[in-house]
C-alpha cells in the first residue's frame, strides 16, 4: 500500500534522485508508482524542487490527443540547493591575507575594494555621506548606530569625542574572534572605501573592534562627521 505525507525527511532527495537516474522526462504517476507513494506527495515536493531550480518542466516529445501529462526532468549540473561551506572559503583567504608582509595593510586595501564597488551610483534620496554608511552596513548586518556629538556628550557629562557608528553584530564573528588582524581591517576599509567612492569629506578614521563584548566602534572624522 503506499505510504502518505508531504515532508518525509529524505523523500525530496528520493524524488529528484529518480528523475536524475531517468533517461527522459517522468509524469509524476511514473514517479510516484516507483518510490510507491501517493501521487500528491510527488506533486508536493516537485513543487519545492521547481522553486529551488532543481527540476524544471519538459514538453513531451509527441504530441497526443487530449491534454498531454505534465512531465519533469532533472536540472542538470551542481545543486543549487546543495550545502555551502563559505567560512572555510573565507577562513582559507583570510590566511592567505595574513601571510602576506604586510598584512594589515593589505587587508585594509581589500576591503577598500569592497567598498568603491558600492560607490558611483546617485543616492536619490538626499541622504548625507555618513547616513549611507550607516545604511550600508546595516544591509550587510552590522548593525550599526550613529552616535552624535551631542549625545555623546550627554553620556560624558562633557564635551564629547569624534562622532562615530557602534556596530551592534559582526556578520563574520567567529572568523573575526579567530583573527581579529585580518578580518577588523577589511572592515575598515570597507567603511574608507565606500566613502572615497561617493567623495564624501568625511572618512573612518578607525576601527576599535570589541570595545565591549557586543560592540565594535568606528570613528569618524573630517567634514561634517
Amino acid at each position: 500500500m503506499p505510504r502518505s505525507g508531504g515532508a518525509e525527511p529524505g523523500r525530496r532527495a528520493e524524488v529528484l534522485r529518480v528523475l536524475k537516474a531517468a533517461p527522459e522526462p517522468l509524469p509524476i504517476t511514473d514517479i510516484a508508482d516507483r518510490l510507491g507513494v501517493h501521487p500528491n506527495t510527488i506533486r508536493f515536493h516537485l513543487d519545492r524542487l521547481l522553486e529551488n531550480g532543481q527540476v524544471e518542466r519538459a514538453v513531451p516529445a509527441h504530441r497526443t490527443a487530449g491534454r498531454p501529462p505534465q512531465l519533469f526532468r532533472a536540472v542538470r549540473g551542481m545543486d543549487p540547493a546543495g550545502p555551502r561551506h563559505y567560512r572555510m572559503l573565507a577562513e582559507v583567504l583570510a590566511d592567505t591575507l595574513g601571510a602576506e608582509p604586510d598584512a594589515r595593510g593589505r587587508a585594509v586595501e581589500a576591503g577598500r575594494a569592497w567598498g568603491r564597488r558600492y560607490g558611483g551610483a546617485p543616492d536619490p534620496t538626499g541622504r548625507t555621506h555618513v547616513q549611507r554608511l550607516v545604511a550600508l552596513l546595516d544591509d550587510l548586518g552590522f548593525a550599526p548606530e550613529q552616535v552624535r556629538q551631542s549625545e555623546q556628550a550627554g553620556q560624558a557629562g562633557q564635551g564629547g569625542g569624534p562622532p562615530r557608528i557602534e556596530l551592534r553584530n559582526c556578520p563574520f564573528l567567529e572568523l573575526a574572534a579567530d583573527r581579529p588582524q585580518i578580518v577588523c581591517p577589511v572592515h575598515l576599509g570597507l567603511m574608507q572605501g565606500a566613502m572615497d567612492a561617493w567623495g564624501a569629506a568625511e572618512t573612518v578614521d578607525r576601527l576599535d573592534p570589541f570595545v565591549t563584548a557586543d560592540v565594535c566602534v568606528a570613528h569618524l572624522t573630517g567634514g561634517d562627521a
